[in-house]
């Protein structure tokens, strides 16, 4: 890699991670986004202690997330890793950071497709959302977006999680 791409790259980087929200007013503004990347989350570094209230909340207690000194012993990352779906209850967050839509009666999380878990996330790493809008429906004045969405580690190849989250927009 060349010393001027990588000025790029670094260039690059540091322009997607400060993208400014993007400001939805009505069907037709969102609708213009389809087929492109909407934005990029900044970075939310996941704690053991919020690994630790998640396992409380969920119940979920599997040693591989709570137990650090067993974790470092059994595991094959030798740490706990971060619960699936903590990672995914983190997208309305990061989501919100992405983009605002405004003159909504309301909005609902209708569902999930092609959701899959990649590389497990350790306590500690950090993860961000990359989202683009994959469709946008007209359901009788309902705007039913799917939105493709990916969760990066960062400093990391694999991704944590994918897939497209699906929401309906209820305009005024």
């Amino acid at each position: 890699m060349t010393v001027r791409t990588k000025m790029f790259f670094v260039k690059y980087q540091f322009n997607i991670r400060n993208m400014e929200k993007v400001i939805i007013n009505s069907y037709e503004e969102f609708e213009k986004l389809v087929g492109q990347q909407i934005g990029v989350s900044d970075y939310l570094e996941v704690s053991q202690e919020r690994i630790n209230l998640f396992a409380d909340a969920t119940l979920d207690h599997q040693w591989i997330h709570v137990d650090t000194e067993r974790a470092k012993v059994e595991s094959p990352y030798h740490s706990t890793i971060v619960h699936g779906y903590l990672t995914l209850s983190l997208l309305p967050y990061m989501w919100n950071q992405i983009i605002e839509v405004n003159n909504l009666k309301m909005m609902i999380n209708y569902g999930m497709d092609k959701m899959k878990f990649g590389q497990a996330v350790l306590p500690g790493q950090s993860v961000r959302m990359v989202a683009s809008l994959h469709s946008l429906t007209n359901l009788r004045g309902v705007a039913k977006a799917e939105i493709k969405f990916v969760i990066e580690i960062k400093d990391q190849p694999k991704k944590a999680l994918e897939g497209i989250a699906i929401f309906l927009y209820y305009f005024n």
